[in-house]
């Protein structure tokens, strides 16, 4: 079943405070992006994302997590004023219910908040909340006031954070480096102003966008509700780290009155992706059992997303024809959608119908070229199958729309390393290295690259300008202090199944 990783959100507000009293904070324009540069925050935010990684937390659905992605940028393109700022939406491997925003733009949703929430408008409510810390950059604000060396000290306490999160106490102690456990909380906590600002412009966000004005007040007003049911102990994190006071709440409803009344629908993929991450709670046939008794009771806002969520969940439990007698009900009731052709492929993919499967993801992959599951899905079952040259030719193809794509990278070198081309397959591992923060891992890639070869063909002049980038990235990182030039981060794991929860994989 999924980690249950006690994740301390938005551990990258990454500021130090010098007692309990809130920072007298800098307006925006001034002191804050001198003392940190946007560059800085993304540089920040990408030594942050590889420690996230390393540790397994986050959760690896190219589904939700375009879905998020999608849901996320839709509120940023509501604001001229963010045109050109960077920002990258993913899902987090936890059963909390929390968000949080890391410096750079990258905004993380536990998958037990996706759960909770009861419309795509409360889901958007949270994003454009988080959004909002980043556009404000609350985080360049509150370390405005920090000295330089605590500045360097943040990306390792980060990575504390992450691994006591992970129940690795010994590398916590020593990422930590001695910081005191309110030295640590002090990272996470958001000012009062910053929380009433984020709310104040996350709400105009909703709006512009075309949410319900109202699920934000909504949303609070059903976590403040389950905070007097529950001990202060297993209060959601995103409360935690975003106290909602009653003045919140109050301030959120009279916003809410001050727009017209409208309904505003769910999209399908909302209800899709959400049922997604319910199949993935606890274990597989409890989960399997739970969704299909809703769905026989009626325990549903969308019956279409409840059946295919009941599939996913059979799927897991690897009774697959069940599930593939729940997806073909959709089929035949008219149902299209490339999350379905997906979950399709992984059934007839997992059952040891390699031959169907292949069928299934050519038919799928003419309806809908650009959906990502099937990207990847497709070329991993022709690895599977040992047509390793179909699985090149067609990876070599994406990596031209999606040059920074680290699951393809991964996918290439596996199927040029069977085609016996150290070359490319060398060069292929190296970028996927690079590109998941491990500098000193892929700059080993690249140099076995070279070794592999005489020749001086585009491949080899390719390799050598890469060499050279990561070795002045490595000069740039040790003038400014930010690290020694080794590996930034643990290799991750991309399943080639990334249907599944790392734990229930076939």
């Amino acid at each position: 079943m999924p980690r249950r990783l006690r994740l301390i959100a938005l551990a990258t507000a990454l500021a130090w405070s010098s007692g309990s009293q809130a920072i007298s904070l800098p307006d925006l324009g001034d002191s804050a992006e001198t003392a940190l540069s946007r560059q800085s925050e993304k540089a920040l935010g990408e030594q942050t994302m590889t420690s996230l990684r390393a540790s397994g937390a986050m959760l690896n659905d190219p589904e939700i997590n375009a879905y998020l992605d999608a849901l996320g940028h839709r509120l940023v393109a509501s604001d001229p004023d963010l045109a050109g700022q960077h920002f990258s939406f993913f899902a987090v491997d936890s059963n909390e219910l929390n968000a949080f925003a890391l410096p750079g733009g990258y905004i993380g949703v536990n998958s037990g908040l996706i759960a909770a929430t009861q419309s795509e408008s409360e889901l958007a409510s949270v994003l454009a909340h988080e959004i909002s810390h980043v556009s404000q950059h609350h985080i360049a604000r509150q370390i405005a006031a920090q000295s330089g060396t605590q500045m360097l000290s943040m990306a390792a306490m980060v990575a504390a954070i992450l691994a006591a999160g992970t129940g690795n106490g010994q590398a916590a102690m020593a990422a930590a480096t001695g910081a005191t456990a309110a030295q640590q909380q002090s990272m996470i906590n958001y000012t009062r102003e910053h929380e009433q600002e984020a709310d104040r412009i996350g709400f105009q966000l909703l709006v512009r966008a075309g949410f319900d004005p109202r699920a934000m007040a909504a949303f609070f007003e059903r976590l403040q509700q389950s905070t007097r049911l529950v001990d202060a102990g297993t209060t959601p994190a995103w409360l935690r780290t975003h106290p909602l006071t009653a003045q919140r709440v109050a301030e959120a409803e009279d916003r809410a009155f001050t727009q017209p009344y409208r309904q505003v629908p769910d999209s399908q993929d909302y209800h899709l992706a959400r049922a997604l991450v319910r199949s993935y709670e606890g274990q597989p046939r409890d989960a399997e059992q739970r969704l299909a008794a809703e769905l026989a009771e009626g325990r549903y806002r969308d019956r279409i997303a409840a059946r295919y969520g009941l599939a996913a969940a059979q799927l897991r439990a690897s009774h697959f024809a069940a599930a593939e007698a729940t997806v073909d009900g959709l089929t035949r009731d008219g149902f299209r959608h490339p999350m379905l052709e997906a979950l399709a492929g992984q059934i007839l993919s997992q059952s040891g119908r390699s031959d169907a499967a292949r069928a299934r993801y050519e038919a799928a992959l003419k309806r809908y070229p650009d959906h990502l599951q099937l990207v990847y899905d497709y070329p991993a079952l022709l690895i599977k199958s040992g047509d390793f040259k179909t699985a090149a030719a067609f990876i070599d193809a994406r990596l031209l729309l999606r040059p920074s794509d680290a699951t393809l990278h991964q996918q290439a070198a596996e199927a040029w390393a069977a085609l016996g081309s150290p070359l490319k397959s060398h060069r292929h591992q190296g970028e996927f290295y690079a590109l998941s923060g491990s500098t000193k891992a892929a700059m080993e890639q690249f140099q076995l690259a070279l070794k592999s070869t005489r020749d001086d063909g585009p491949d080899v002049q390719i390799v050598e300008a890469r060499l050279q980038a990561l070795r002045a990235r490595e000069r740039e990182d040790k003038a400014d202090g930010r690290g020694d030039g080794r590996t930034r981060g643990n290799k991750p794991e991309l399943s080639l199944y990334p249907h599944l929860p790392s734990d229930n994989r076939h």
